[in-house]
């Protein structure tokens, strides 16, 4: 005789906390996340269904398959993840665990998802974040983002902590953990601007045009082509 656990009926979504990656679309209009493992290569939004990664045409989660979305119960466990190195830029979720599900000793695994928070850890160079920046890398009509200080934007592609929030909709919330320096610490990104969400939209557009600056002043050195010749 089989033995099957009891089925649960939560008066409450449970929640969980995983590691993903965050995402901007080509065309900078939307943003996402994408997984650290099985089904990375499909970025999905603050709320989302799961489907089956191996194209399988049953429901997520099925027993007898590792469809459908992970997640931990302990937010300690998923800031471990954090610390390796090809997960160093990755962002902490905060989610709840909606639809059907199956539960583990440290996690589960389950069909629907709705993203709460998302916090974002110090830039590289050790200070506190105030923006995302293009990471290198991407999937297919996204570029993936990881954390930046002002100072280490350096024009490139990158959208503020409360852009982020904005484009991804649904009342998501980021927010700046961790950095060595002062800064806008605590960061919180939800729909309205207050004063920590201004001063980090202030120092994006400063750093943007420090770059610009720096630029026009190259274009205008000795022997740059900017002056005629003769």
């Amino acid at each position: 005789m089989r033995l099957r656990l009891p089925g649960e009926r939560p008066t409450e979504p449970p929640t969980g906390y995983k590691i993903a990656h965050p995402v901007l679309s080509q065309d900078g209009t939307r943003a996402a996340f994408t997984g650290v493992s099985l089904g990375g290569a499909l970025p999905y939004g603050v709320v989302a269904d799961a489907s089956c990664v191996y194209g399988l045409r049953h429901a997520a989660p099925h027993r007898r398959c590792d469809c459908g979305f992970h997640c931990v119960h302990d937010r300690s466990v998923a800031e471990e993840l954090l610390c390796t190195a090809e997960h160093r830029a990755a962002v902490l979720l905060e989610v709840l665990v909606l639809g059907r599900y199956i539960r583990f000793e440290r996690g589960f695994r389950y069909a629907r998802q709705r993203v709460r928070t998302a916090t974002v850890g110090p830039c590289a160079c050790g200070t506190t974040a105030v923006a995302l920046t293009d990471a290198g890398w991407g999937r297919p009509g996204w570029h993936a983002l990881a954390p930046s200080c002002a100072g280490c934007l350096r024009g490139r592609t990158s959208v503020s902590l409360a852009g982020f929030a904005r484009l991804a909709g649904d009342g998501l919330r980021v927010a700046a953990s961790g950095g060595g320096r002062a800064g806008p610490a605590g960061l919180d990104a939800s729909d309205g601007l207050g004063v920590p969400e201004l001063v980090a939209e202030a120092a994006l557009l400063q750093a943007r045009l420090d770059w610009f600056q720096t630029q026009l002043a190259r274009l205008g050195e000795p022997g740059s082509g900017s002056a005629g010749n003769g």
